[in-house]
């Protein structure tokens, strides 16, 4: 679960820190207060797109970091550990957006690619409105699903392992079968090559160290002059140091009479800017005594790096590609080699591969049918008590022509919004409310086999009101009882089911604008309930209604 998030410089967000508590959290704010920011923020923390139109203005860069207890999700464990990214319980995903628009990305305290950052973030959390991260648009995720729905996890994993190993057997026996005079020599060309690699074992990172050592070490005497030139300046030169021509204004300025408030104040910088250059003149000293200059070891440095280069030029790549030629020479030439089995029991061996795959993939399928035909049923259900009585929801399954790594189907969410309307895929004719009604009737229904700990609902509530706004609300609170649920909304119904309330504000001050956000306690949550209720003029029956809607949830 999400457990923090601390944001700086981000829009009109000056700095913000909020902790977080499990089950349901709503946001909401007036008008323009940027109650979105949040959602926002964490989305580019999990990999988003973003530019330099997202740093506040006047400053350098955006900071964004999320930080999740992981203690329950073993899943996450693992692809931490895949990675070897230190974990001790949570994941910290951070992402920093300069002001020229660069972006960089850590998890848990690395450097990391957006990749990463992004497949990290997918899965913590699923973020559902009119946003990129939205994963039930995507047919793979749509899979994922129904098989977490029907308990075909482990079962789908053994398929797409099966499918891996008849693939390879496939690919090695048609190698068997193909290899030829031609095969030979390129085997013998990169068997060389994969040699003369290995001899040169580069390791990771080494180029960049070299090079920045060959810098040091090359610079050493032009650093020792320099820092002779400063010091001789400031103190030691013959021909007046900025020291003496200090001591002198002092000694001129000390004479002067009257002493004014002004001679005095010009005395004492003049003292202390006499102090600074001799311990300038110190430093510098000191820097020059700890230089030293080491020829042999500069020498070896430039030799291991001419060797290095030379290599590069000799196989036509850059420096730094190397560590992945070497890979992908050995990886080829060891699918060239082959197996030293004969081709009859690579040809059996990869029949019987295939026999499993497609008993695997067929018991799969029909599970998966049972599953999409319950799941799409329930979610129907729910979609039809959030203001779509007349959707019809179901889940098509189209047969391949041949196996796949996912199995016999391709699955994919079609909806049909209103009568005598023909069905179609999800992500071609979903409006962004109903695209949230949907996904949430989807996360009802699914909860419980989720293995995504944090749910994210941004503007759920768009084109909905009163009774099936309560609903909505309710389906929210139910769905994070089993986990934790984020709702930013702007209704009164929906507010008042949360287990903690945020309240985001615009703050002007110094002709700057700033976001604030804020946990409301009992009295400020009812001021806020009845604001949602009847607007900025707050009355007795707005207060009294507010409080009847908080009451009336905890008697739920």
């Amino acid at each position: 679960m999400l457990t923090s998030i601390a944001i700086s410089n981000f829009a009109i967000v000056d700095t913000l820190d909020l902790e977080f508590k499990t089950g349901m959290t709503v946001i909401s704010g007036e008008t323009g207060a940027g109650k979105s920011i949040m959602v926002d923020a964490l989305s580019l923390c999990l990999g988003g797109r973003t530019d330099a139109s997202v740093v506040r203005h006047g400053e350098k860069k955006a900071d964004i970091s999320a930080t999740f207890d992981i203690t329950h999700y073993p899943h996450v464990f693992e692809w931490l550990e895949e990675r070897d990214l230190e974990h001790e319980q949570h994941c910290i995903l951070r992402r920093v957006i300069s002001k020229e628009g660069r972006s960089k990305a850590y998890i848990n305290g690395r450097p990391c690619t957006l990749a990463d950052l992004k497949e990290a973030g997918s899965h913590l959390v699923d973020i559902h409105g009119q946003h990129e991260h939205q994963s039930l648009l995507k047919k793979s995720a749509q899979r994922l699903q129904v098989d977490e729905f029907g308990q075909l996890t482990e079962l789908a994993k053994q398929v797409s392992q099966q499918y891996s190993l008849w693939r390879q057997l496939r690919e090695a026996l048609a190698a068997q079968q193909n290899r030829s005079s031609e095969q030979e020599a390129k085997i013998q060309l990169l068997s060389y090559q994969a040699q003369e690699l290995e001899q040169l074992d580069l390791k990771e990172g080494e180029i960049v160290e070299l090079e920045a050592q060959q810098a040091f070490l090359a610079n050493i005497a032009d650093s020792q002059q320099k820092a002779y030139q400063s010091s001789s300046i400031l103190i030691d030169s013959d021909e007046g140091t900025v020291c003496s021509l200090l001591n002198q204004a002092l000694h001129s300025a000390s004479q002067i009479s009257p002493a004014t408030k002004e001679l005095e104040e010009a005395l004492e910088m003049m003292n202390a800017a006499l102090i600074q250059a001799q311990e300038a003149a110190d430093s510098l000293h000191h820097y020059q005594d700890t230089l030293e200059q080491d020829p042999e070891r500069l020498s070896e440095i430039e030799q291991r790096l001419t060797e290095i280069y030379d290599t590069a030029r000799k196989h036509k790549v850059l420096p730094e590609a190397l560590l992945g030629l070497r890979e992908s020479v050995n990886l080829e030439l060891s699918q060239l080699q082959g197996s030293e089995e004969s081709i009859d029991q690579l040809k059996e061996n990869e029949e019987r591969a295939y026999e499993k795959l497609t008993a695997l993939a067929t018991t799969l399928t029909e599970k998966r049918m049972a599953a999409k035909d319950l799941l799409a049923r329930q979610v129907e259900e729910q979609i039809h008590g959030l203001g779509m009585p007349h959707a019809r929801f179901f889940i098509d399954c189209q047969p391949l022509n041949q196996v796949s790594a996912n199995g016999f189907e391709d699955i994919e969410y079609m909806i049909a919004s209103n009568p005598g309307q023909p069905a179609q895929p999800l992500r071609k004719v979903a409006s962004g409310g109903e695209l949230s009604r949907i996904s949430l009737g989807i996360q009802v229904v699914t909860a419980h086999t989720s293995v995504i700990p944090t749910l994210v609902f941004d503007e759920v509530d768009v084109g909905i009101s009163g009774g099936i706004a309560e609903v909505v609300g309710r389906m929210l609170r139910s769905v994070g009882q089993r986990g934790q649920v984020f709702c930013v909304t702007h209704l009164a119904q929906v507010a008042a089911q949360g287990n903690q309330h945020l309240r985001v504000s615009k703050k002007v001050a110094n002709e700057a604008t700033s976001s604030q956000v804020s946990q409301l306690h009992e009295s400020e949550r009812t001021q806020e309930i009845a604001r949602l209720l009847g607007g900025l003029e707050l009355t007795e029956q707005t207060l009294a209604h507010a409080k009847e809607m908080l009451g009336n949830v905890h008697l739920q």
